[in-house]
């Protein structure tokens, strides 16, 4: 194995720990396991309200290794799912292992990080496919 293809490894791993740090430190936690379940939930029910063409164009904005866990389990002849806010909440509860309750800050908080590290505009037209009342709960600020 070359040492370029190590270092771009060593890359993609370096820019993942970055994106886990901000939710990390965006959820109050320093929880890795924690930080990543709750990212990895965040993107499966953003991506599974959007159609393939958008997926594929937000996918494009993640480190290597988000994208892999963005596209785990993902069915592009199922979507977009549809599911209203209380879907968006109880789904989200169920996969990140959080109560009902927390999912509106944790929600919140895991868009302001997402919205740190991608190009401008990037999350803001994924987040345009999505009906007003999901949207504005990933949007509203983390208290």
């Amino acid at each position: 194995m070359s040492a370029t293809h190590s270092s771009d490894f060593n890359h993609t791993i370096h820019t993942s720990n970055v994106w886990l740090k901000s939710v990390a430190e965006n959820l109050g936690t320093e929880d890795r396991h924690l930080a990543h379940r709750i990212l990895r939930t965040w993107l499966h029910t953003l991506r599974d309200r959007l159609t393939v063409d958008v997926t594929a164009h937000f996918a494009a904005q993640l480190p290597e290794l988000m994208r892999g866990a963005y596209y785990d389990g993902w069915n592009p002849s199922a979507v977009p799912i549809k599911y209203d806010r209380e879907g968006y909440m109880n789904r989200f509860s169920q996969e990140a292992k959080v109560s009902v309750e927390e999912v509106p800050k944790i929600a919140a908080a895991v868009t302001a990080a997402v919205h740190e590290h991608v190009s401008p505009g990037q999350l803001e037209a994924a987040l345009e496919q999505i009906p007003h009342a999901i949207r504005s709960l990933l949007l509203e600020p983390a208290s």
